[in-house]
């Protein structure tokens, strides 16, 4: 049974490491250069990625909730990836489009090395697997196994390639979005 579970575990720290890394830059990229175009002031996407790491501890009590190991499940590490959409926006002196194509691209590249913290710093899955038999999850909820063998055996490159592809059109439209939201401020305005 505890092999089974070992199992369990790696494929859920590799696994979610994976999809978190894809799913977790690409939303820090739309909210963090959304609400920095929006202010205009470089430091925004800071101040935005530690209001989503605070919610994020409040996930990791609900999972803990669920009866999962509480050092097994990982806050995201946004603050140092937002920091660097902030410092493009800076050094290229708030031009839109650098923080587009450099910012996102940083964004993507940087986001699972920095998460890769969180890896090295969990419990042995081993020492999870005997101290916590797998909670019993309903069908949707089950783990797919993760196919990273093809990708080098590397969760980081794999979540790097595909984070720094996705995240710049993710970030084109945060700051879409943005022109978005002053239009429909004009609007309101001019109606009434």
């Amino acid at each position: 049974r505890n092999a089974g579970d070992y199992i369990f575990y790696t494929d859920w720290a590799w696994t979610s490491f994976v999809v978190f890394s894809i799913s977790q830059s690409t939303m820090l990229a739309v909210g963090a250069v959304y609400y920095m175009l929006f202010t205009g002031v470089p430091g925004t996407a800071t101040y935005y990625a530690t209001i989503m790491t605070i919610y994020t501890w409040v996930a990791k009590g609900a999972w803990f909730a669920l009866g999962y190991p509480y050092d097994f499940i990982v806050v995201p590490v946004w603050i140092p990836s937002a920091m660097l959409l902030d410092l493009t926006y800076w050094a290229t002196r708030r031009n839109k489009h650098a923080v587009i194509i450099i910012g996102g691209t940083l964004v993507g590249l940087s986001f699972p090395l920095f998460n890769m913290v969180n890896l090295l710093l969990i419990r042995d899955p081993l020492e999870v697997a005997f101290k916590y038999p797998r909670p019993t999850l309903p069908a949707y909820m089950t783990p797919i196994e993760p196919q990273v063998g093809k990708f080098y055996n590397s969760p980081v490159a794999l979540g790097s390639g595909a984070g720094a592809v996705l995240t710049v059109p993710m970030t084109a439209l945060g700051a879409k979005l943005n022109t978005w939201t002053y239009r429909w401020m004009a609007a309101l305005n001019s109606s009434t």
